[in-house]
């Protein structure tokens, strides 16, 4: 299942990102999203949990928690290409 992230603070990296969601279950892969030109992350992230009921579980627990002064926003990815 793949995870949107945002309101996360720029100084977090994708190995802290990772290992908070991995409290939870497998993260197949995380990807920070920096700008091209500053490459300071433009704090919003994706991530792909390997099964289902342990990324809702991840959802539910991280959404609202507050990260370094900030509250994430977690909730499942949509396919905009659609």
């Amino acid at each position: 299942m793949k995870i949107f992230v945002k309101n996360l603070d720029r100084d977090i990296n994708e190995m802290q990102l990772e290992g908070l969601f991995a409290q939870f279950g497998k993260v197949i892969s995380t990807k920070i999203v920096y700008d091209t030109i500053t490459w300071e992350s433009k704090g919003f992230a994706f991530l792909e949990m390997a099964k289902k009921d342990e990324a809702q579980k991840a959802i539910e627990a991280l959404n609202g928690k507050e990260i370094k002064g900030r509250e994430l926003i977690v909730q499942e990815a949509v396919d905009k290409r659609r």
